[in-house]
């Protein structure tokens, strides 16, 4: 059970960073079916970065599949997600169980049918590391982090980041991140992250709504 609050608190953590990448080569056609390697990076960056700074709130739900290594099975949850810039964000568990995690500058609740924590971001250094990524994101400046080194592809809808942690202790937390990015407003359809022990977690997420009034006290506790 804490390995699967861990994983939830890394998605909401890294839901800030994919809101708010460069080699190429023959592997991707393997890894990726159905995507190419994206030829002009230098335009992507730009485009990226321009649209990465128009979107000022989302709200979304979700499907999460968790695939654990050791089991045959996966786990299924479904939620909703919000999400408003700069660094608000809420992430609430509905089915089959029941869990919600809200940021709120340097601020987090973690909460579940048992009990309930507050955490600093200053005091954690894992935390302090993502929250540090999450504002390259929203500058538009996640491009040329030297936290990840990355891969871009694209195909007629979307592209297709994969980042790969240079970062120790983010390296324990996943061997690499792929995101799935509609081309027609640079938003995350999908998301896959995968561990150094095998198990990969899915999050697809539908029914989206960009820059709509969200209300500050959806994030306040």
């Amino acid at each position: 059970m804490k390995r699967l609050k861990a994983s939830k608190i890394s998605v909401a953590l890294l839901w800030l960073f994919c809101w708010s990448f460069y080699s190429t080569d023959a592997q991707a056609f393997e890894d990726y079916p159905g995507f190419s390697p994206l030829s002009n990076i230098v335009q992507f960056k730009a485009q990226f970065k321009e649209a990465s700074a128009k979107i000022q709130s989302v709200k979304s739900e979700f499907i999460q599949e968790k695939t654990l290594f050791a089991l045959t099975e996966n786990i299924t949850s479904q939620g909703k997600f919000w999400f408003k810039r700069t660094n608000k964000v809420r992430l609430d568990y509905t089915t089959p169980f029941t869990y919600r995690m809200i940021i709120n500058g340097d601020k987090v609740l973690v909460k579940d049918d048992h009990k309930e924590n507050r955490i600093n971001v200053r005091s954690n250094k894992l935390f302090q590391q993502i929250n540090k990524i999450m504002l390259d994101c929203i500058q538009g400046t996640i491009l040329d982090s030297k936290d990840f080194t990355s891969r871009v592809f694209e195909n007629e809808k979307g592209y297709l980041l994969e980042l790969s942690p240079v970062n120790k202790s983010l390296k324990d937390f996943f061997r690499n991140i792929v995101l799935v990015i509609e081309k027609k407003d640079y938003s995350v359809r999908s998301m896959s992250l995968n561990e150094p022990s095998g198990d990969k977690t899915v999050i697809t997420f539908t029914n989206k709504s960009l820059n709509t009034q969200l209300q500050d006290e959806i994030f306040t506790f």
